[in-house]
């Protein structure tokens, strides 16, 4: 199996595109994406939500690929002193395919729901449609010698803040067909825009005023940070966006949420006012940050083969909320 001695553990955000959001007009990215057609009432897909989603309780995010040759120690021991961490969303560079087989079975023997995500460290933010075609195959080639019965969350971010619903909608249908090959449970699909495009997400699976995203048995995941900005719009993240989302009648998750980097979002009360409407909340991250949002310490940034943890000052930043 390859191994990337130069890869390094990206920061779970991309500062260079978030602020040339801040600066970008959004009238021309997406026509009509602020007045939706009619649909399900916010209360009721939240409901929908609920439904989908309680076989997902809350929990955290975990990125090994980078650390240890793929092999770092998750701390289970540790994590399951936690009692509201019940499911890990573990992300997967692509060549480490071996190894996420062993963290998957680690996860499941330890009790916990599993959520995984193709994760190509390289393309976060891309629009390229091969990059989401590779995931799709990917995910053909591989779901069944990872071991499956776990969630698919197709491609970590995929999409920039630029991208319109129509070809968001188009690339994920054609990338959802072949996915539904090998896997009939729910497609977790983060909204684009490194997970702040709600607007963009809740058009393309709506349909409004563009292609219609036709797999039904989708979830729509969202990522909150302090500098989460929803360019279509022209606002920084806002209560009135995850209404937005959840207008689109999928169920919805908050797939990942931290402290970092500095902004003006009140992302703690983002993330209780999701996880008010009955969505899954992931924290980022139990380990495998490469900057300081960890909820244990050693990182595996700072020590890869560290066997024993003890809590870090970021994890009640997590916790309280899950």
């Amino acid at each position: 199996m390859p191994t990337y001695p130069a890869l390094v553990a990206p920061l779970r955000y991309a500062p260079a595109a978030r602020l040339a959001g801040l600066l970008l007009g959004a009238a021309t990215l997406l026509a009509g994406c602020a007045t939706h057609d009619a649909a399900p009432t916010p209360l009721a897909a939240a409901q929908a939500s609920a439904d989908l989603t309680a076989s997902l309780g809350n929990g955290v995010n975990l990125q090994p690929s980078y650390y240890n040759g793929g092999n770092p120690n998750f701390g289970w021991s540790l994590m399951k002193q936690q009692p509201n961490i019940k499911t890990v969303r573990i992300e997967i560079e692509p060549g480490y395919e071996s190894q996420a087989r062993n963290w998957i079975a680690q996860a499941r023997s330890n009790g916990y729901a599993v959520i995984a995500t193709y994760h190509k460290s390289s393309v976060l933010g891309s629009d390229n449609t091969a990059e989401l075609t590779a995931a799709a195959d990917w995910w053909k080639a591989n779901y069944g010698t990872l071991g499956g019965n776990f969630t698919i969350n197709l491609m970590n971010e995929w999409g920039s803040h630029a991208i319109t619903a129509d070809a968001y909608a188009r690339a994920y249908n054609s990338a959802i067909a072949t996915v539904r090959g090998v896997y009939g449970g729910p497609i977790i699909i983060d909204c684009p825009g490194y997970g702040q495009e709600t607007a963009v997400a809740a058009s393309a699976a709506k349909g409004y005023n563009s292609t219609k995203i036709s797999d039904t048995n989708v979830i729509l995941s969202v990522h909150i940070y302090p500098n989460g900005y929803n360019q279509a719009l022209n606002h920084n993240l806002q209560r009135s966006d995850l209404d937005d989302l959840a207008s689109a009648g999928r169920p919805c998750l908050i797939g990942e949420f931290g402290n970092s980097p500095a902004g003006p979002v009140y992302w703690q009360d983002l993330v209780s006012y999701g996880k008010g409407k009955g969505w899954t909340v992931l924290g980022w991250c139990w380990n495998g940050d490469g900057g300081g949002m960890n909820m244990v310490s050693p990182s595996w940034a700072a020590n890869g083969g560290a066997t024993s943890f003890t809590l870090s000052s970021y994890f009640s930043q997590v916790y309280n909320l899950l």
